[in-house]
């Protein structure tokens, strides 16, 4: 018979095993072995809060950047779920870690956002370049275009906007009579599911 110990934070570990048998540990390997949907609206119920939070906290992000952080912590999540370790860290840990990793990239966007760019930062000598690889380029924009259809009109217009009218995110907020962060959170939703499809 298998003996069970509290720790703090209600995680359990079975001693025969060392492994943690708490509710959001076996929710992780359940997400990550059968891609259960439910069991992934429980994780965000109880992790999106106190994602945010952690974002707010100590910080000058927005309401919306806390928002588009805690999307983006759940998204990788649901990603990376099979990595989850439970002979390693707590659910807990692991996805503080993520959250602690994505809100340092989002510092790092935040900067560079409408930053303009130079005209050597995007030229190509198309002139120079081999047959195989403007083909394989044309075929990769053909099957963004075709995969920007799938999209939420609303993130797909403003993604457009962005990356293939070549406007600021500044310059579309503005447009569209958006708030800036509105704008920046449609363009990283739609970039994240252009990412999954990609690699699906």
């Amino acid at each position: 018979m298998s003996v069970v110990t509290k720790k703090p934070g209600d995680e359990v570990t079975n001693l025969e095993s060392g492994r943690r048998t708490d509710e959001w540990s076996q929710c992780l390997r359940t997400i990550a072995k059968h891609r259960d949907r439910a069991a992934f609206a429980r994780f965000f119920k109880q992790f999106a809060p106190l994602i945010k939070a952690f974002a707010l906290s100590g910080s000058t992000l927005s309401a919306n950047n806390a928002d588009e952080l805690v999307q983006e912590v759940m998204l990788k999540v649901w990603q990376k779920a099979d990595g989850f370790n439970p002979d390693k860290a707590s659910a807990s840990t692991w996805v503080y870690t993520i959250a602690r990793n994505c809100r340092t990239d989002l510092y790092r966007r935040l900067q560079k956002f409408d930053t303009p760019l130079s005209a050597d930062d995007v030229s190509l000598d198309q002139d120079g370049e081999e047959p195989a690889v403007m083909l394989h380029q044309r075929r990769t924009r053909d099957r963004i275009r075709a995969m920007m259809d799938t999209l939420p009109a609303d993130q797909a217009h403003i993604l457009a906007k962005v990356y293939m009218e070549g406007k600021s995110h500044s310059e579309v907020a503005s447009e569209l009579d958006l708030p800036l962060g509105t704008v920046k959170s449609r363009v990283r939703l739609a970039i994240q599911k252009l990412q999954i499809q990609m690699e699906d």
